[in-house]
């Protein structure tokens, strides 16, 4: 297996929920396995929480996340965004329809000074993303 760097998310509870929504935007599978799944006794309260989970796309995307450990604290910040891009103009405003749909619209999907279609957004979880659609060159 080939090396890769991909997007780990960390939630406070909803981990299930923000990675169902996820699948409903990229489609893909995704697998889901819980604290209490593991024989985490000490998880208690967090059995039903997802220990980690994982989003695979057809076309090559890897999105995983987990809930925080029972124990340690949830700490959200403005340092970290998911950047999707590429050149097929559909496929990545119907992402930018779903993902922006519920949330937040910073940078409206709109052309840029630099070329691209360009929008930033906050989803309903709380997790900022960049949508960036390059011209095809042709």
């Amino acid at each position: 297996m080939t090396s890769r760097l991909n997007p780990y998310i960390s939630f406070d509870g909803n981990a299930r929920q923000a990675m169902e929504f996820y699948k409903e935007v990229f489609g893909g599978t995704l697998t889901l396995s819980t604290y209490g799944e593991f024989g985490e006794e000490q998880a208690g309260e967090a059995a039903d929480k997802i220990m980690h989970s994982m989003l695979e796309t057809a076309g090559g995307f890897t999105l995983m996340c987990g809930d925080i450990p029972p124990g340690m604290e949830h700490k959200p910040g403005n340092n970290i965004a998911v950047s999707v891009s590429g050149d097929d103009d559909g496929e990545l405003r119907g992402y930018w329809d779903k993902l922006s749909g519920d949330g937040t619209i910073s940078v409206p999907l709109e052309k840029q000074m630099w070329g691209d279609v360009f929008g930033m957004c906050t989803d309903r979880f709380g997790i900022t993303w960049l949508i960036d659609i390059s011209e095809r060159e042709g």
